[in-house]
């Protein structure tokens, strides 16, 4: 079944049920990330093309490039350009992060985006339909692969933004160092004040010294149990 949902500034989402939709993660990723002005933006697994869809509304000067593995997931997301006129700011290559150096030269890209699979192969909840599964495991790419990829594409001096499962935070952050990507900003996600976190949101940059800033909490309810204010403003930004 499809649908259109509404996202903000004009612009809206054709959303098919046997693909992974358009999630939490995917918003939060796209208010944390700060790529430049004008910059050539990639996002690594790009589904639907809901993260770069929102980066374009968000950062009218840029330029976004997807890459997703899977054939139809990629043809959605060309239909979601042509759907919100973006032609001429977004473009979809269907192919596999691993094999990235011979689909860009690198240092191809200011920055880069990635929401990775966040569960290991048969552990998590796992999808029966195979392309939810793709999107929610890393059966066909892991976190490796995309840091690897993310560091290749690049520039030197540029800055790579993931969303990610706390628990495995430290792994990541091994790849990353690995790579000469350095953590510079790093915010974490609860539910409520006193859950433990459900996501982080990690920026990194190529060839950088050492120094992360850990920035306040993102709450996504309050006290009371409703959504904080800044919870509702990432979701519905025209309204305040």
């Amino acid at each position: 079944m499809r649908r259109i949902d509404k996202l903000w500034g004009g612009f809206s989402l054709i959303q098919d049920d046997r693909f992974f939709k358009l999630g939490q993660d995917t918003m939060l990723l796209s208010d944390f990330a700060c790529p430049p002005a004008r910059g050539k933006v990639m996002d690594l697994g790009c589904g639907n093309g809901a993260l770069s869809v929102l980066l374009c509304a968000r950062h009218p000067h840029i330029t976004v490039t997807g890459l997703e593995i899977q054939p139809e997931v990629a043809a959605l997301a060309q239909e979601n350009i042509r759907h919100n006129q973006l032609e001429q700011r977004m473009q979809v290559q269907c192919g596999d992060m691993k094999q990235c150096k011979a689909l860009f030269p690198t240092g191809s890209f200011d920055y880069v985006v990635c929401n990775p699979p966040y569960f290991a192969q048969n552990s998590g909840f796992s999808a029966k339909n195979i392309n939810k599964s793709t999107a929610r495991q890393d059966s066909c790419g892991t976190a490796a692969d995309a840091v690897q990829a993310a560091a290749y594409l690049v520039k030197f001096g540029g800055r790579v933004a993931f969303v990610y499962r706390p628990e495995r935070v430290c792994e990541l952050i091994s790849q990353m160092k690995a790579r000469q990507l350095e953590p510079k900003r790093m915010r974490f996600v609860h539910q409520q004040a006193t859950a433990v976190p459900s996501a982080v949101l990690i920026e990194a940059r190529r060839g950088s010294a050492p120094g992360v800033q850990i920035l306040p909490p993102l709450l996504v309810c309050g006290e009371n149990g409703e959504h904080t204010k800044e919870y509702r403003t990432i979701y519905h930004r025209e309204e305040f």
